[in-house]
């Protein structure tokens, strides 16, 4: 098995630290040949949505991304990822992947100062620690989007079918509980392919 981590901005070597640490091989994506290599996930992590939107544009990565999640590839989006997977933001205008059928609300906690810790139940893991900065939460969700968490009755974390989104930052925690259930996502897509 082999992960696509987005190495545009944002926190991308603690997902990858992360990886290394569950023995999973992975390398930074960059470029569009970057992205042609063969691939059974993406990450994409937190940082500046609005960023990393942009250069997904420039750099001409936007439409193939989003091409293969609609044909199945795996996907962990964490707070600026899962901005740039949904549908819908509250402040539109902002390039998005847009294949992830919820509506978020952009640094729904505020500015830097609003950054927080806790820690929540999230279904089919269990108590897990949640790294809060300048985060969005989700407002709504379509039919086939499961919610997994909340914190303060927001939506923190979702799935649908093999797109997982997390409002927080589960590569700052030492519980790697998160990426595993991204990864048994990633082992079925393989799987599927071969």
């Amino acid at each position: 098995m082999h992960i696509g981590i987005l190495a545009l901005q944002g926190a991308f070597l603690e997902h990858g630290q992360m990886l290394d640490k569950i023995g999973i091989s992975h390398h930074e994506i960059r470029s569009v040949a970057d992205f042609l290599k063969p691939l059974d996930g993406l990450i994409i992590p937190g940082g500046e949505s609005t960023t990393i939107g942009k250069l997904l544009s420039d750099l001409q990565l936007m439409n193939p991304i989003r091409e293969k999640i609609q044909n199945g590839l795996p996907v962990l989006g964490t707070c600026a990822g899962l901005i740039l997977l949904a549908k819908q933001t509250l402040t539109n205008g902002y390039p998005s992947i847009g294949t992830l059928d919820v509506v978020v609300k952009r640094n729904a906690y505020g500015r830097q100062l609003g950054s927080f810790f806790t820690k929540a139940e999230i279904a089919g893991i269990g108590s897990f620690p949640m790294v809060f900065i300048r985060a969005p939460y989700i407002e709504s969700v379509g039919e086939s989007v499961q919610v997994l968490a909340t914190v303060d009755d927001h939506i923190v974390m979702v799935k649908s079918l093999r797109q997982t989104g997390v409002a927080f930052h589960p590569e700052l925690t030492e519980d790697d509980s998160i990426h595993r259930l991204f990864l048994n996502d990633c082992i079925e897509y393989e799987k599927s392919r071969s």
